[in-house]
């Protein structure tokens, strides 16, 4: 099985995704990951996809679907790939299609974690973390004892710039603008999966494998 998982930052797709792998026994593949890995390696893919990054630029989605399909050439004796992270773009998922044909294989569903912008904004703009033991607090679902002080080492709580209001507003933004054309393209080829993404962690796994599994 081939599955990708799509989520806005914010909708939980990091707990997800490895709750996926380990119940569906699916290799969990994320292209940071794999350029970090090619990078550290030193092959060619890695170097090319080092020196983009290194100068702050995108990964060309060439060398990144060419680093996906060696990634997915070793593990074809596994019962699938989860990805995680990929593809972010129209193009990439063409571009991956493509290169599935090739090798007769295909994504089978792809999930969809739903959850409204007035939760995200919540979710994402409640985080803090403290400046000493990096201890993570979030405003709503896990607050500090004392506001602004962290509960371990009484250290200043502070906000970093990507959670802030404004920054979080204009991440959300783009995610959606990208992803939107993305939806459409699987929901057309009838392989998507909407799931709620709002509620208990354990619950939304739940509704996850059993979608995945057919019930």
């Amino acid at each position: 099985m081939y599955v990708i998982l799509l989520g806005a930052p914010g909708a939980g797709k990091g707990t997800q995704v490895t709750n996926i792998a380990v119940n569906l026994n699916l290799v969990q593949m994320s292209t940071g990951d794999l350029f970090r890995q090619a990078a550290a390696e030193g092959t060619e893919l890695g170097k090319q996809a080092q020196g983009y990054m290194k100068e702050g630029k995108l990964v060309p989605d060439e060398i990144t679907i060419k680093m996906v399909m060696e990634k997915m050439a070793v593990v074809d004796n596994k019962s699938g790939v989860v990805f995680d992270g990929f593809p972010r773009t129209l193009k990439q998922a063409e571009a991956l299609d493509k290169a599935l044909v090739e090798t007769n294989k295909k994504i089978d569903k792809v999930v969809y974690i739903k959850v409204n912008e007035e939760e995200l904004l919540k979710r994402l703009s409640g985080r803090w973390i403290c400046r000493k033991c990096q201890t993570p607090y979030h405003s709503v679902s896990s607050p500090p004892k004392v506001a602004g002080k962290c509960d371990k080492c009484g250290g200043e709580l502070y906000q970093r710039t990507d959670d802030q209001a404004e920054t979080v507003k204009n991440r959300l933004k783009v995610y959606f603008a990208e992803t939107a054309p993305l939806i459409e393209y699987y929901r057309k080829a009838g392989k998507l999966l909407e799931i709620n993404g709002e509620g208990d962690i354990e619950e939304i796994s739940r509704r996850l494998i059993a979608s995945l599994r057919g019930n």
